[in-house]
């Protein structure tokens, strides 16, 4: 049996292989800028809080407490 159908540079060769790494690629760079700018976004947004001394530990209602300094 011959081997006459080998074609390395196809899609299941190494260009395949190129693509996939450029596209996985490209996705990291898209989600690391996204990320980037949520974080920056968050940044410039500082909270306070109104009363700390009333605070208690694990309290669901303490996240009222919090009011964003413009």
């Amino acid at each position: 049996m011959e081997n006459t159908n080998r074609s390395v540079f196809g899609l299941h060769g190494v260009t395949g292989m190129l693509i996939a790494t450029v596209l996985l690629l490209s996705i990291l760079g898209v989600l690391t800028f996204f990320g980037l700018k949520a974080q920056q976004a968050v940044a410039d947004k500082p909270y306070k809080l109104t009363d700390p001394q009333a605070l208690k530990m694990r309290d669901p209602a303490g996240a009222s407490q919090k009011v964003i300094v413009k």
